[in-house]
């Protein structure tokens, strides 16, 4: 992503801004846990009001839990850009939230999310989830500014984002996935059709 640009404003002393997202796709019976931290971290994130911190630390716990699931990673993309105004970088974080909040089945409903004491405790299971974060940071992180559709490469960029949140580096993070609830279907052929930009790892 380094360009003359770039180089330019690093003399100028301008802030150099990065909004990025990532998307993994796990499959397998034994990725179903995953929707229920993804859920959880999503409640305390709507409780926390935005705070940084809070995300923060839920961002932790979803990239080490997809860390541990390494074996279910079926497909992966990421995207991204460099911005030297904080207001630009900033349409583009809110450009790439919505995306992600309209992909297939990624809406979700906090207030149903746990069934009432006289419904049933069984869902259908989901084979398939795919995760997606959306982050934007200020500085260089080359390990999030490269094709990440490899497996190596996806585990230094989840890396790389728990890195940021300790050096508190970041500046927004969103996280949707898909499907969102519990007993939701995320299949193959929707994949196919509501997620192109993944790319078999």
């Amino acid at each position: 992503m380094s360009s003359w640009r770039d180089r330019f404003n690093q003399f100028s002393g301008k802030t150099r801004w990065v909004v990025c997202r990532l998307f993994v796709h796990l499959a397998g019976s034994e990725v179903a846990p995953l929707l229920g931290i993804l859920n959880q971290t999503g409640r305390e994130a709507i409780e926390a009001d935005g705070d940084l911190a809070v995300l923060g630390e839920g961002l932790v716990n979803i990239c080490q839990n997809l860390l541990q699931l390494n074996t279910y990673w079926q497909s992966a993309a990421n995207e991204g850009d460099v911005f030297w105004q904080e207001a630009e970088a900033g349409d583009y974080v809110t450009e790439l939230f919505t995306d992600s909040a309209q992909r297939y089945l990624s809406e979700t409903d906090f207030s149903n999310s746990i069934p009432g004491e006289d419904e049933p405790l069984s869902f259908p299971v989901t084979r398939n989830l795919i995760v997606m974060i959306t982050v934007a940071y200020e500085g260089e992180v080359p390990e999030l500014e490269t094709d990440l559709a490899s497996l190596d490469a996806l585990e230094d960029g989840l890396k790389a984002l728990i890195n940021l949140h300790y050096q508190e580096r970041l500046q927004a993070i969103q996280v949707h996935f898909s499907p969102a609830q519990f007993g939701d279907e995320l299949t193959d052929d929707h994949i196919l059709l509501n997620f192109p930009e993944l790319i078999p790892l």
